[in-house]
């Protein structure tokens, strides 16, 4: 029941895009469109002889959202780059600093108009994360870090803008790598590498969609982010899924509130659902979903 909940909760959030990882603004004017969101988002919670109960916490999270688009009258080079990192304190256990949020996430693509709407494209992204990552309550035996995974990918194909709000780029012919650097996560053979490897190449077929709106309502904003990819030579009725959305609402010049949601599926990545009789993990496939909610400082620059 609960995973199902998660799911339908993702639905209906549509979890995620980058803010900038498109450059629409980009569309509408000649030459470097450059943009960029900073925050800086703080929770805190203090509890003293509150008979109802509740634990005293301290989470800090930041994000930063920066574009750099080119534009000529034939073609568009869009550049974009996420770093996201988050971590809480929580009083009354022993686990110290729990993150709550690791991202490193660069997407690079040039265009060359075919059409009024279409562009023969060519895409490049680069995914990993910062820090160790646990399945907490345990400390001791990590679950990712640095360098595993990454993501690195390379496509080719069409990418379809009707407006400065919307993008659809599909290719039928995508390499995605998969990178494990960790000497004991290879040899686990996590994240779908062969034991051992660090390397996981795949070939097949991808599309990228991707929509912004600002001021769906007064001061608020929306972007979301849907990619898809589906391998060749294995299993290529099985499509990874990795769904991102962004609700940002404003405040003030300074100060907003923040909705960050990421529904992904993965094929080759297994979850521990449960354990057997001897305590040892039982794995399975499954959808995952992270939500990351703040309220702080937010400054944005566009030029």
């Amino acid at each position: 029941m609960k995973k199902t909940i998660v799911v339908l909760i993702a639905s209906v959030l549509l979890a995620g895009i980058h803010p900038v990882i498109n450059g629409q603004a980009a569309d509408t004017t000649l030459g470097w469109h450059k943009s960029g969101v900073f925050s800086l988002n703080m929770a805190q919670s203090s509890f003293t002889n509150w008979a109802a109960g509740g634990q005293n916490s301290v989470a800090l999270n930041g994000l930063i959202n920066l574009a750099g688009n080119y534009k000529t009258g034939m073609s568009a080079w869009d550049n974009a780059l996420t770093i996201g990192y988050g971590k809480m304190l929580q009083k009354g256990n022993d686990l110290g600093w729990v993150k709550t949020d690791d991202r490193i996430d660069f997407q690079s693509k040039y265009g060359r108009k075919a059409s009024e709407k279409w562009f023969y494209s060519g895409l490049m992204s680069f995914r990993t994360q910062m820090d160790n990552g646990y399945n907490y309550p345990d400390t001791e035996n990590k679950i990712s870090g640095l360098l595993s995974p990454a993501y690195l990918l390379f496509s080719v194909g069409m990418d379809y803008k009707p407006n400065p709000q919307f993008s659809m780029f599909l290719s039928p012919l995508t390499s995605k790598n998969t990178i494990v650097m960790d000497e004991q996560l290879s040899q686990d053979g996590a994240f779908g590498v062969e034991p051992g490897k660090k390397f996981r190449p795949e070939l097949g077929a991808y599309a990228n969609i991707a929509y912004k709106k600002d001021e769906i309502v007064k001061n608020v904003n929306f972007l979301t982010k849907l990619d898809l990819f589906t391998n060749y030579l294995k299993n290529p009725q099985n499509i990874d899924i990795s769904w991102e959305a962004l609700l940002v609402m404003k405040v003030n010049e300074y100060i907003s509130a923040t909705v960050n949601t990421h529904l992904l599926y993965d094929d080759d990545i297994l979850i521990k659902i449960d354990e057997d009789f001897e305590g040892e993990p039982v794995l399975g496939k499954r959808a995952q979903f992270k939500e990351v909610i703040g309220v702080g400082f937010t400054y944005k620059f566009l030029k």
